[in-house]
């Protein structure tokens, strides 16, 4: 690991969604934004840690990306590098190691439109060549990524760095990607002692749909000079593995893997509290069930815990299942246990009244959310529960970024999304534009306008969004648009998931404040579920 310190009503609801702009690098920002949004190019100031997962175009490979950019608030990018990891690497002829440590040429652009919908075009000299991100600004210190061009789609964040941060103390985290068994993913927690070593940690490893739990994790971080990076060792069920770590901030680190044992990419919180949250938890959760791993699924609703180890009644979830949508919300309960005690891992079981996606989870608590990872071999869920504050609410007269990504299941293709929406109270209408690359050969699709589209106000926490996408075939999404189910955490940030049966997907909006001032007005920190990586068959790369 190297350390930078640059380191019911279903079909109706609509879940939160950023949709991520897709195009080829010779795309630039619409001419005519919606009316609502005060950003510009000065809202990116400052050096950001930046990344994407998904699969790349040539070959239907998983890929990773994580990186820092700095930004001088006027359009240019005077520097930065990045990690690139794809399993199409390892499998070449010969053999191409993960992209280290890269430079960002310092002749990189980006553009800023008025409702926080932009381009960052990357210069790189790494196998993936010149790299467009379309992302969307919650805030000048937030906001939600996709690749946007002909190399790879993908979906990540990108966070104003704190300059200097140094990690330390005890962290949950969350990775997700592929394996020599397919489709993995990992969730667990360490504490760093003296000298950066690894002082204690645990982990819980979903390989392919058979679980490894509770098992102990081991190694150091050693951090090196800005210049050069030093190197992070973990240790565990599978020896030993490298990792890239870097430091949003004291409480956030971005990591990817960096060896050719397996291609993993993710985040950790800060794990201030052992303590399973209690009240209503809002939460998403998106992969393969059933044990086939051939239908993708996306789940959500709350959990709601009543701190004696029951999730009780009050607990319901939207289910989309290979594009079999629930019609109402379904009640389930089930058990919480600390196991072992006190060391920062639950176990969620005793999964009751039809609940869909698995019958265990790891759980870890972490200021990102409740990491979330099933772990009963007979699927391999993952995502993410959050603290729902009372009163949040969705707002009208606001504009919201959003980020989708999953899987359009008409053309078998993965599907990125970013968008930029305003909500009117009059007649509850959404207003906005939409971005959309895809592994699919179709042209990708940039700045198509949202019509017809509505949203329903949310009743207990749970709300509805839909709308049309362009309006030509021309310039429109593969699924024409989106019905999502959202949910409310903080009244700035609404996960949700795709509630029609056109796609499975997952994704969060955020309610933007374009004012630099005030950077923390969206939830930064909260960890965004991402679907879990599938090797797709190669499809003709798009125009």
């Amino acid at each position: 690991m190297s350390v930078r310190n640059g380191i019911a009503l279903l079909l109706a609801l609509s879940t939160l969604l950023f949709l991520a702009g897709c195009g080829s690098s010779s795309n630039s920002p619409a001419p005519v934004p919606p009316p609502s949004g005060n950003f510009s190019n000065a809202n990116l100031n400052g050096t950001y840690v930046f990344s994407v997962s998904g699969t790349d175009e040539a070959n239907s490979a998983p890929y990773a990306i994580v990186g820092t950019l700095t930004a001088n608030g006027s359009g240019g990018i005077t520097g930065g590098a990045l990690d690139i990891n794809d399993a199409a690497f390892a499998a070449s002829q010969p053999v191409i190691p993960p992209a280290a440590n890269a430079p960002i040429n310092s002749n990189s652009t980006y553009e800023i439109s008025v409702d926080g919908r932009g381009q960052a075009k990357l210069g790189t000299s790494t196998p993936f060549g010149n790299i467009t991100l379309d992302f969307v600004l919650s805030t000048s210190s937030h906001g939600l990524v996709i690749e946007f061009d002909g190399v790879g789609t993908g979906s990540g964040t990108i966070d104003l760095q704190s300059a200097g941060t140094t990690p330390t103390g005890s962290y949950a985290f969350s990775f997700s990607g592929v394996t020599s068994a397919g489709t993995s993913a990992t969730v667990g927690n360490f504490t760093l002692g003296s000298g950066g070593a690894i002082a204690s940690g645990l982990e819980d490893f979903n390989d392919g749909g058979f679980a490894y739990t509770d098992q102990p994790l081991s190694g150091n971080v050693v951090v090196g000079p800005s210049s050069t990076p030093g190197t992070t060792l973990i240790t565990g069920q599978f020896g030993t593995l490298i990792f890239d770590v870097y430091a949003i901030d004291a409480t956030h680190l971005k990591l990817i893997e960096m060896d050719q044992v397996a291609i993993f990419s993710g985040d950790a919180y800060a794990q201030t509290s052992t303590t399973l949250p209690t009240g209503t938890l809002a939460f998403t959760l998106e992969g393969f069930y059933p044990t086939s791993a051939t239908s993708l699924s996306a789940v959500g609703g709350f959990m709601v815990t009543d701190g004696a180890g029951n999730i009780t009644n009050a607990s319901s979830e939207d289910v989309n299942e290979g594009g079999s949508v629930s019609p109402s919300p379904i009640t389930f309960t089930a058990n919480y246990t600390a196991a072992p005690a006190s060391s920062g891992r639950y176990t969620l079981s005793n999964f009751a009244t039809g609940f869909v996606g698995g019958s265990a989870y790891a759980a870890y608590p972490s200021s990102g959310g409740l990491l979330l990872l099933e772990i009963d071999n007979t699927g391999i869920m993952g995502g993410a529960a959050y603290t729902q504050t009372a009163g949040a609410a969705f707002a009208a007269s606001q504009g919201y970024g959003l980020n989708l990504s999953g899987d359009n299941l008409s053309a078998g293709a993965e599907v990125d999304d970013i968008a930029e929406f305003a909500a009117n109270s009059t007649g509850n209408t959404i207003t906005g534009l939409i971005d959309e690359n895809s592994t699919s050969a179709v042209p990708v699709t940039f700045g198509a306008a949202l019509t017809s589209g509505t949203y329903v106000a949310p009743v207990n926490g749970r709300g509805a969004i839909a709308a049309t996408a362009g309006t030509s075939s021309s310039n429109t999404t593969l699924n024409g648009g989106f019905a999502l189910t959202f949910y409310t955490v903080d009244g700035t940030t609404f996960p949700f998931i795709e509630t029609d049966s056109g796609q499975v997907s997952a994704g969060v909006f955020v309610l933007q404040n374009p004012s630099a001032s005030s950077p923390g007005l969206a939830h930064p920190n909260m960890f965004v579920v991402r679907p879990l990586i599938r090797p797709h068959t190669a499809r003709q790369k798009k125009n």
